[in-house]
């Protein structure tokens, strides 16, 4: 795991798969997305290397379901006092209700799919309880009021996550970027009309800074990036 500043408050912590966002603020620690099972004392090496501790995190957003993004959220949350967030409806998902929806794979992705469970721990996430259920248009108490985008399409309860102060904008695996630098739409959707439509609704906030899911962030001028790449993608296909 590399730990990357991005702008004063805000780490990113890189790992290989399912990054880590941290906000600092003086009253507390922000987590966005917790990484897969085992990333928890990578990212408590993080919290004190920057001079925090542990029990400093206040609030822990998910951005959805998926292993790679909620994999250390139980973990996290025996720090200390941590308020989880998620979207209300991948809820059921994360506290381990329900199974959650499988992709609508294309052909072009079902090979890259295959190679997925290689490179995540054999151990499945522990399920934890979200102590907060929020949707579309909800402020949350810090960032400068933080927006809450709803994202549905990759999955039925992804979320964005919008710090308008800053102009910093999580996207969870809505948006990706890969490793040649383009911004996709992201890939694994359960419902790829869906997906088209969040990726369009994220594009339009204005954004200077976006942290994705899966790819390098895009540290200025993040708005006109995603709305060129929005307005480009071939909205029938899914496929960058």
């Amino acid at each position: 795991m590399d730990v990357v500043a991005l702008a004063p408050r805000l780490t990113f912590l890189r790992f290989p798969v399912g990054h880590v966002y941290l906000w600092a603020e003086p009253d507390g620690l922000t987590l966005v997305d917790s990484g897969t099972p085992g990333s928890a004392p990578a990212i408590a090496d993080a919290i004190r290397g920057l001079g925090h501790r542990t029990e400093d995190v206040r609030r822990l957003v998910l951005t959805h379901f998926h292993e790679d993004h909620v994999g250390s959220a139980a973990a996290i949350t025996a720090w200390g006092e941590v308020e989880v967030i998620a979207h209300r409806d991948d809820v059921p998902f994360i506290q381990g209700e329900q199974a959650g929806p499988s992709p609508d794979l294309l052909d072009w992705e079902r090979p890259i799919y295959e190679r997925v469970p290689a490179g995540l721990p054999a151990d499945p996430p522990v399920p934890v309880r979200v102590g907060r259920p929020v949707g579309d248009g909800d402020v949350l108490d810090f960032g400068g009021g933080a927006r809450v985008v709803g994202a549905a399409g990759h999955t039925p309860g992804s979320l964005g996550l919008f710090l308008p102060g800053p102009g910093v904008l999580f996207t969870g695996d809505a948006v990706a970027r890969t490793p040649d630098g383009e911004v996709i739409l992201g890939v694994f959707n359960a419902d790829r009309a869906g997906a088209a439509e969040s990726f369009a609704r994220l594009a339009a906030v204005d954004a200077e800074i976006a942290c994705f899911g899966h790819g390098e962030p895009l540290t200025e001028g993040a708005a006109g990036r995603l709305r060129a790449a929005a307005s480009r993608r071939p909205a029938d296909t899914g496929r960058p």
